[in-house]
């Protein structure tokens, strides 16, 4: 008889015996595996609790009440700022129309460009768009904006190197491939000659928080949204005075850029703007926009 053999006719002759150990086994194993289970969770429900404790904790850290620190919960502005009238130029319904519709056409007019003219751009019209941006409203009013405008050649061809170096990367594996799809109508690659060409580069960045006078932190509430609506002046005003822009968010460079121009770490890059005049040979491509049908609603 061979070993097969045996096997088998030792399983027939004692299949009760046979059959009783495997339930036993089962049976232990289910009750081993449960209070594993038990155990698992138990312990991650301590660690969510003490998670929790140390996110208090770190709350009250931060925002200390009265008894803590009598000294942190002051207004962004002082909280004796006086109340002014305002008294804005009452204009006729006449007037109001007509300037609704002259700024209505002289926006549809704006288009985002890739070919820029090396004309160079007064300073003075710089700052104006500057100003007008920084004019916008912001959560608290604490302007949580930075506006860097770069003209110096050799620090736009550096600008340029960093955002190119990143962009092949990101076209190449970072980016997926619809969305890299979605711009071919755009005739848009890594290359971006229009960095150095651009008579200036305006790059936005975004105040996370700042510092008061007493070296405490002030927080910067709807900082984002805060950033987006100057960043909307700032376009406006460039249409507006006749120059033209690209709307770009260079991607995994906010960095290296930040670190290039000496911006502290509580500032986020969120837009780099070429501003000048268009190249005489500058096409866009031919696009149409929403009607007003598809964008509004009247309730």
């Amino acid at each position: 008889m061979n070993i097969i053999s045996l096997v088998v006719w030792t399983l027939e002759s004692n299949c009760f015996i046979v059959y009783t150990v495997l339930i036993v086994f089962f049976i232990a194993f289910t009750m081993f595996h449960n209070n594993r289970l038990e155990e698992n969770h138990n312990r991650n429900r301590t660690a969510s609790k003490k998670n929790l404790a140390n996110i208090n904790i770190g709350r009250e850290r931060e925002h200390p009440d009265d008894d803590d620190d009598p000294d942190f919960l002051l207004p962004a502005i002082p909280e004796d700022t006086p109340h002014i009238p305002y008294k804005p130029l009452k204009r006729s319904i006449a007037d109001v129309l007509q300037r609704s519709l002259d700024y209505y056409e002289l926006m549809a007019k704006r288009r985002t460009v890739r070919k820029f003219s090396t004309e160079p751009i007064p300073q003075e019209v710089l700052d104006n768009i500057v100003k007008t941006a920084g004019t916008a409203p912001s959560g608290a009013h604490t302007e949580p904006w930075t506006f860097v405008v770069v003209q110096d050649p050799s620090t736009k061809e550096a600008i340029r190197g960093i955002v190119e170096e990143e962009e092949e990367q990101n076209y190449a594996r970072r980016m997926s491939r619809q969305w890299v799809t979605d711009l071919k109508p755009f005739a848009t690659n890594y290359k971006k000659p229009y960095l150095s060409d651009a008579p200036a580069l305006i790059l936005v960045f975004r105040q996370t928080y700042s510092w008061r006078a007493d070296g405490k932190k002030r927080m910067h509430y709807y900082n984002e949204i805060s950033v987006a609506i100057a960043a909307g002046f700032l376009l406006a005003a460039i249409q507006y005075c006749g120059l033209v822009a690209l709307t770009s968010t260079p991607l995994n460079c906010n960095s290296r850029l930040r670190d290039l121009l000496s911006r502290p770490a509580n500032e986020r890059l969120e837009l780099l703007l070429p501003v000048g005049r268009p190249h005489e040979d500058t096409t866009v491509p031919d696009i149409k926009r929403k009607s007003l049908e598809e964008i509004l609603i009247n309730v």
